[in-house]
């Protein structure tokens, strides 16, 4: 088995791209030999986040790193579970 990696998912209720990347992000994690921990992160709980990242949203991080805003296109984040 892989390493164990952290993705992080910035959301709000209401936000159809949200569930979309959280779908996505489910998905890839399941079809890849690696240890995925899924932190959902709703931005409206926290008055710095919603400033941070307001309509920004989904924003996802692996291990920390931003790289996906709006939407998560499948095949790039099974390179960066896989590749990194």
């Amino acid at each position: 088995m892989g390493r164990e990696r952290t993705v992080t998912v910035y959301t709000r209720d209401g936000c159809h791209l949200c569930g979309d990347a959280i779908e996505t992000v489910r998905r890839v994690s399941e079809s890849v030999n690696h240890d995925v921990s899924l932190d959902i992160v709703d931005v409206d709980t926290d008055p710095e986040l919603q400033e941070r990242y307001g309509e920004r949203v989904p924003y996802v991080l692996i291990d920390g790193r931003p790289r996906f805003k709006y939407r998560v296109d499948e095949d790039e984040f099974r390179d960066h579970l896989t590749g990194e």
